[in-house]
């Protein structure tokens, strides 16, 4: 029988290792090179920025990617996962670049939040858990804005589809949370369709039952308590809103007459959801014509709208990102080998400390 020489498994990962952060910055490289034009256009309408109002619109979504970062260290702590703050806040950071600049991002995302919330010691339930409920929080809050925003600027609401779209939302997060104090329902929901999948692949009706009641039976350790439900779901909401008022702030910054908050918020809401559905990395050409036609429909003049965007990128994805790559490389670093132990066989925390653990989180500001 024939072995590999030792080291070269090492070998062969540090040779992947290098290949992806090779083909990462190609990628960014030809992102830049092609998108180099538009952004030297655009950077002509752009004046020297005043630097207080500069400052507090590069504060603003510093914030906002921190708000971010805390509504998911208190979804951890509500299923007794102490994560480090600065590894937390790192990972949102890192994960944002990732979904922002990679084709697919969102699945590398994904993939590195479960990553290293397992590094933070969640069990493979808890981490699925909080990546699916932080999804949907930050969904329904961008909602919201988008429902307040119209409301506010005195359109006509139709009731009955934002009455539904809120219904949705509330049995989402109703059915994750009930999922996790009562795993046992959802593991009955599945075991009927498992069981048919096996009589057609003719395998034991009970073939993977026991691993669906091991992955929900982790779930017992997420109670999503009252008092942090509030907390994440307001961080949820800050993390939108202090991005737009970083976009509010540029107008500021760049010394144009600034437009009131309503129509900020009507033209920054259905930018992000545009850039949601676009195949372009970090959505180029759409959310930034989303945001520039939305001002100038909101009374803003097309070269103050132009100014004010183009700034506002610089911040929210060339300095925000830039932080997010650096991020990454030093999770990277601190992150162990695929074959380490310590990654396969997370930190848990003993049942009957869990409700003292939340317990004593729930006065404690991250």
């Amino acid at each position: 029988m024939n072995s590999a020489p030792p080291g070269l498994g090492a070998v062969r990962r540090r040779w992947i290792r290098c290949t992806a952060i090779a083909a990462v910055l190609a990628l960014l490289t030809v992102e830049l090179v092609l998108g180099w034009p538009s952004l030297t256009d655009a950077l002509r309408h752009l004046h020297r920025p005043h630097p207080g109002w500069l400052a507090l619109a590069t504060a603003a979504e510093i914030l906002s990617m921190n708000a971010y970062a805390r509504m998911q260290r208190r979804l951890l702590q509500s299923a007794g996962v102490r994560a480090p703050y600065l590894d937390n806040t790192r990972l949102a950071y890192a994960a944002h670049s990732l979904n922002e600049t990679l084709p697919g991002g969102p699945a590398f995302s994904t993939q590195l939040n479960y990553q290293q919330m397992r590094r933070f010691g969640a069990t493979p339930a808890v981490a699925s858990w909080v990546i699916a409920l932080s999804g949907i929080l930050s969904a329904a809050a961008l909602a919201a804005i988008t429902a307040a925003a119209a409301i506010a600027a005195g359109g006509d609401t139709d009731w009955p589809h934002l009455a539904g779209l809120l219904l949705a939302a509330t049995l989402l997060i109703l059915g994750v949370r009930h999922a996790a104090r009562r795993p046992d329902t959802i593991a009955k929901l599945a075991g009927a369709p498992l069981t048919a999948v096996n009589r057609l692949r003719r395998r034991p009706a009970d073939h993977g039952h026991e691993r669906i009641h091991g992955f929900l039976g982790q779930l017992r350790t997420a109670r999503l308590r009252p008092v942090l439900g509030l907390a994440a779901t307001l961080l949820a909401l800050a993390n939108w809103l202090l991005d737009a008022i970083g976009l509010w702030l540029c107008f500021r910054a760049v010394g144009a007459p600034t437009p009131g908050l309503t129509p900020t918020l009507l033209a920054f809401c259905a930018a992000m959801a545009a850039g949601t559905i676009t195949i372009v990395p970090g959505g180029f050409g759409v959310i930034d014509s989303a945001l520039v036609l939305g001002l100038i429909a909101g009374g803003v003049t097309t070269p103050a709208a132009v100014t004010a965007v183009v700034l506002y990128r610089v911040i929210s994805f060339g300095f925000i990102i830039g932080v997010g790559w650096l991020s990454w490389l030093r999770l990277r670093r601190s992150t162990p080998a695929a074959g380490d132990a310590t990654m396969s066989r997370p930190r848990c925390v003993p049942a009957r400390r869990v409700r003292s653990t939340v317990l004593s989180h729930r006065a404690t500001r991250p």
